[in-house]
């Protein structure tokens, strides 16, 4: 007895300590972004911005010098001339005003991509791997702690009874599909993520659980329904342009096929598509760079990522390379495949909404918007029509997202102050001078000091803790 009472009090002791250790580690990661902290940066979003050339979104279009009051982070006023007695005035000298840019595929692991984002205009982000600690964020943002882009964040990803990761739920009926969607919408989650192997039965169900919930479905399609059973009212977009090539056209580059596809998506009036270029682009300039991981981009990405996604990823398309040459050539050319794909599903006018799935593999939180959007140019549409993506339509995609992707009265003040104008160069928006969040105000100095602190970031162990936690949680 007294063998296992000494057994019992050092288990606790070494529990015990293991607990302090990773609080202890995750309280310094969150000290070293306390940068991000409403307290150390400007907390005034009351101010009037003269001499602008306004770029509202709603059409196609520059209202030249004009003035825009913001009043309590809220758009209240636009006009030739407004009253400024006792308000601040910010003079933008000239400078384009355009709504903040929203990432509508990202996946966060740490406070640092936060920074990142607003460092590159992103001022809004859909968060599509819900975990714990990305509720922790949200109501952290709600609450005025820290300023940091606006967080919508799905559930975690809802999957079929195939094992395909340590995260995944393998749900096999029915009832347990229902009740992960009561779960999540009780948790504070705001969309539901449905992804890989999810049957017809339990997909039946989750829609149905998610329509008597209020709560919208974004869908990762899964391979055991047809592709069409995803244009359905509840899903509000469908993700990855590759899954196209995978599932409707069976691995093939069939433009007579990808015809009949887009006129079966144009049909469905309230599915955007979310075409994640960057990312699949990103396994070519791993196939043609073999020094890629040690790059000087890489130091921007979260360490974990860096050393397990990043490093499978680069080893799985070296290997691949090694036994086929022409590999090189084959992504390289559904690639540009995609590209057709995103012209043609434009033109038939089904919703492009800019996303990059950032977070994973090599794809850089922030910086990979920019090379999304520069794929959308290319594959054809023009500088407005771009520009609609990170903005007007992704704030229409779902409800709670209304309220940003134009600059009009009572809409949140997420704003980018850039040099030039967009709608005829489009590269002034990796360059933003100024980001307003909420109508918080952070200079150039502030973006530079964001993009300084998350570059060779030593937070691996908290962000593997952090993981933990969901997985100890979630499964």
């Amino acid at each position: 007895m007294k063998l296992l009472k000494k057994l019992l009090k050092a288990t606790f002791f070494i529990i015990s300590c293991l607990i302090l250790i990773i609080v202890t580690i995750i309280l310094i990661d969150g000290q070293k972004t306390s940068y991000l902290n409403t307290n150390k940066l400007p907390e005034k979003n009351t101010f009037i911005i003269k001499n602008a050339n306004i770029i509202p979104m709603k059409t196609d279009t520059v209202l030249t010098n004009k003035m825009i009051y913001i009043k309590e982070g809220i758009i209240n006023t636009i006009s030739h001339k407004i009253d400024t007695t006792n308000i601040t005035v910010i003079n933008a000298q000239g400078k384009y005003l355009t709504p903040g840019l929203i990432d509508m595929h990202v996946h966060i692991w740490d406070k640092y991509e936060l920074g990142l984002y607003l460092a590159n205009g992103v001022t809004a982000v859909r968060n599509l791997w819900g975990m714990p600690m990305h509720l922790r964020l949200k109501e952290d943002i709600n609450n005025n702690k820290i300023v940091t882009p606006i967080i919508f964040t799905s559930s975690p990803k809802l999957t079929g009874p195939e094992f395909i990761g340590d995260d995944n739920l393998n749900l096999t009926t029915p009832e347990q599909a229902k009740e992960k969607v009561i779960s999540y919408k009780k948790k504070g989650y705001d969309f539901i993520k449905t992804y890989y192997g999810l049957t017809e039965n339990i997909f039946d169900a989750i829609i149905d659980e998610a329509k008597i919930n209020n709560i919208d479905i974004v869908a990762h399609p899964s391979q055991k329904v047809a592709y069409s059973y995803h244009f359905n009212p509840q899903i509000k977009s469908i993700e990855h342009t590759e899954d196209i090539v995978q599932q409707p056209l069976n691995y093939t580059l069939d433009t007579l096929m990808l015809k009949k596809v887009v006129t079966s998506f144009s049909k469905s009036k309230h599915s955007a598509f979310s075409p994640t270029l960057v990312v699949y682009n990103n396994i070519y300039q791993m196939l043609i760079n073999d020094t890629i991981l040690n790059s000087e981009q890489m130091s921007f990405m979260n360490p974990l990522i860096k050393m397990v996604d990043g490093k499978a990823q680069f080893s799985r398309w070296h290997n691949a390379k090694l036994e086929d040459k022409m590999i090189v050539n084959r992504i390289k050319d559904q690639h540009d495949f995609h590209l057709k794909i995103i012209k043609q599903l434009h033109e038939a006018g089904v919703p492009i909404i800019c996303s990059t799935d950032a977070g994973i593999g090599i794809t850089l939180p922030g910086y990979s918007i920019h090379k999304e959007l520069s794929f959308y140019k290319e594959a054809g549409l023009s500088n407005y029509d771009v520009l609609k993506t990170a903005t007007v339509n992704a704030a229409q995609t779902h409800k709670i997202m209304n309220n940003m992707g134009t600059i009009e009265v009572g809409k949140v003040a997420n704003l980018l102050l850039v040099d030039a104008n967009p709608l005829s160069n489009l590269s002034t928006m990796q360059t933003p001078k100024t980001v307003f969040i909420k109508g918080k105000k952070l200079e150039e100095t502030h973006l530079d000091y964001f993009k300084q602190k998350a570059k060779n970031r030593k937070n691996l162990i908290a962000s593997a803790f952090r993981y933990i936690e969901n997985l100890m949680i979630e499964k």
